[in-house]
């Protein structure tokens, strides 16, 4: 019966012909999230942390070895912070990555910044660099990836499916403007047929207000990465509620992002189905936290089980949770 079980599982997980894959990887609540084409092409959005003996980088190259894929294509680093390009140099030892993607220079400085902006650019130095900026596409063979933010900026114009006036607006409260690495961050929009995925990387919550307010910019989506692991200081329901995914992934640690706060802006966006978590949240207790099934890794110490998403140009898509045999699959609406 177990080896049915895992044959079972090994099936599911092969990626099929026409279907866009992703791999949510556990990094401690920093972020890697590994994006395969139809067509065989890769996009990793961040690294996650340097050090550990290695562990994030590994997990990268074990979620490389799931997607039958021997490289990176593009890989994006959202911003830059340790625990989004940190593990670039480790991953660079296993993997070959070919284009560099960001928005540029950092705009923070400082010993700290400046050793770890210095640290990555040497290995961007290595592969073809990208300067990104909103309303660019990344050449992903067979999907179409839009960027959305970059730099601190956003598109001027809405996407397709974007553009209606969002009524949230009216009781819209900014807080005080992040002028760092975090508001700088780069975030996209892809689309695979008439499945979309909106992933903003650590965007702050006035930049996305700025992004769904007077008018949604890039409209209905139907998976959603959390916006900073569900921190507070980003997330407001201006965007959330604006994007109304079908399902939440939160990329959080056990004890980052996941706050109680960011968790019912999420669980209360209209349309909502499902939120899935990399980590249990210990702030989160037992009211702002997904059932057990959702959720890739319960202990502290865990094994860095991934969450995979696999969708079809028609809409519909797979969630699975290997730690528990767990899948489900959401019908094209």
């Amino acid at each position: 019966m177990r080896l049915w079980a895992l044959a079972l599982l090994c099936v599911s997980w092969l990626p099929a012909a026409d279907t866009l894959d992703f791999y949510f990887i556990d990094v401690e609540g920093g972020q890697a999230t590994l994006i395969v084409s139809p067509s065989g092409q890769s996009l990793l959005m961040d690294a996650g942390w340097p050090g550990f003996d290695n562990r994030d980088a590994d997990r990268i190259a074990a979620a490389a070895r799931e997607a039958g894929i021997q490289q990176i294509d593009y890989f994006v680093a959202s911003h830059y912070h340790t625990d989004h390009i940190g593990g670039v140099p480790q991953l660079a030892a296993k993997l070959p990555i070919r284009n560099f993607v960001d928005h540029g220079p950092s705009v923070e400085s400082g010993e700290r910044a400046d050793s770890l902006f210095a640290t990555y650019a040497a290995e961007r130095a290595k592969g073809n660099h990208i300067v990104v900026k909103p309303g660019d596409r990344i050449p992903l063979a067979g999907v179409e990836v839009t960027v959305v933010v970059a730099g601190g900026e956003r598109i001027t114009k809405p996407l397709r499916g974007g553009g209606k006036a969002n009524p949230l607006c009216a009781s819209a409260e900014r807080k005080r403007d992040d002028t760092g690495e975090n508001a700088a961050s780069v975030g996209f929009v892809v689309r695979h047929g008439r499945f979309r995925f909106a992933d903003l990387g650590d965007l702050t919550w006035n930049k996305e207000i700025d992004l769904a307010c007077p008018k949604n910019l890039i409209g209905p989506v139907d998976l959603y990465l959390t916006t900073h692991h569900g921190m507070d200081a980003s997330g407001p329901p201006q965007i959330v509620h604006a994007l109304a995914p079908r399902v939440a992934i939160m990329n959080n640690g056990a004890k980052k992002g996941g706050s109680p706060g960011a968790w019912q802006v999420i669980r209360q966006s209209p349309g909502l189905e499902d939120i899935w978590q990399l980590h249990h949240s210990i702030a989160g207790g037992a009211m702002n936290n997904a059932p057990e099934q959702f959720i890739a890794n319960i202990e502290e110490q865990c094994r860095g089980n991934m969450i995979k998403v696999s969708a079809s140009p028609d809409g519909s898509f797979t969630v699975s949770n290997p730690r528990v045999l767990h899948t489900k699959t959401y019908k094209k609406r």
